[in-house]
């Protein structure tokens, strides 16, 4: 079966083994599955990352059941998170799942971008597959992971209902911050990039104010929107350490900032500490996502409560998922690009 992997000369589609069915196992057909900031990371950037999967937002059909498997046949649609965590260690009793050390140990094989793929019984007996109902798209559950994430960052923010929120970075993950802080009733949205197709895009689902840093101040277009206090909440949607500088001067005394988007390995940033503590800013990182979270960002797409088809732009068969790649690195007329089986 075809896979889509990173070898050392670079990305390729290759023919891998079939995997092994366990007693507790499932194996999926991959139906779809959306390229991630992290995927183009893991081929272009400076993560460090050692893992050669790509793929890690997949949907499919199950294909053969382990004979231990309960609540999940043959013919089922389905919606896989490829990490879960234990629910029952140290981390995981303090609401900590992404920090439980099985969290990183468990996932989908080969990968996400691969014509089958095995879900292995620890994520299926612990949560981590979800029975999709027919009204919902594959293309549509392979958002749910990545709107899950966005959840996790949204509840860490604390926002209320009335606040004012700004987003810094609107790629694909950014967008879904613009949306969800639409949907919790935020009193003003302001979109931040460098990127005007972006930038436009936010404007169409939910941004009140689109700024593009290469023209104008974000920051003083922050506090002439919010009576000149700052936004109550700053998300960073982006690893560019210049946007973290920027949130932090967009926020408003007691405010928050959201650290959300990946640095590149090794990062180093210099703070005003003095400013930090005397407007007690509060600074927190949201990393991936829990099988909590991937419930809320399902009951959201399947009750439509959120409309998370506007944000793929573009669709890739598998054998043309290096292109598919490309689309999503180059990002000039691309939001969230879905590879197919």
């Amino acid at each position: 079966m075809k896979a889509v992997l990173i070898e050392s000369d670079g990305v390729c589609i290759k023919d891998v083994p079939m995997p092994n069915l366990g007693e507790g196992d499932i194996l999926v057909r991959m139906r779809a599955c959306g390229l991630c900031g992290s995927d183009i990371e893991k081929v272009y950037g400076r993560y460090g990352v050692v893992s050669r999967r790509l793929g890690h937002e997949p949907a499919g059909e199950v294909v053969a059941v382990g004979e231990r498997v309960k609540g999940i046949r043959v013919g089922d649609r389905v919606f896989v998170h490829h990490h879960v965590p234990c629910y029952s260690c140290y981390y995981c009793n303090h609401g900590d799942y992404t920090m439980c050390e099985y969290y990183q140990k468990s996932n989908i094989e080969p990968c996400g971008l691969a014509e089958l793929f095995l879900v292995p019984e620890w994520n299926v007996s612990r949560g981590g597959v979800i029975v999709l109902p027919e009204h919902v798209k594959f293309e549509d559950a392979a958002m749910i992971e990545p709107l899950a994430c966005c959840i996790k960052a949204l509840n860490a923010s604390s926002m209320a209902k009335g606040d004012s929120v700004a987003v810094l970075g609107v790629g694909p993950a950014g967008i879904m911050h613009v949306m969800l802080a639409r949907l919790n009733n935020a009193s003003k949205v302001i979109a931040v990039d460098v990127n005007d197709f972006r930038l436009d895009f936010a404007s169409r689902v939910g941004a009140d104010i689109s700024v593009n840093v290469k023209r104008d101040d974000p920051v003083q277009i922050a506090r002439d929107a919010t009576e000149q206090r700052g936004v109550d909440v700053a998300i960073v949607a982006t690893g560019n350490v210049d946007a973290v500088h920027t949130a932090l001067r967009m926020v408003r005394r007691g405010g928050k900032v959201v650290l959300f988007g990946v640095p590149s390995k090794g990062t180093i940033i210099q703070l005003d500490l003095n400013h930090i503590f005397n407007n007690e800013i509060k600074m927190v990182p949201s990393l991936a996502a829990s099988d909590y979270d991937t419930r809320e960002a399902f009951n959201l797409i399947a009750s439509k409560r959120i409309d998370i088809a506007r944000i793929i732009t573009h669709r890739f068969r598998l054998d043309d998922a290096i292109n598919a790649i490309e689309c999503a690195h180059r990002a000039s007329d691309a939001m969230k690009v879905i590879v197919t089986d």
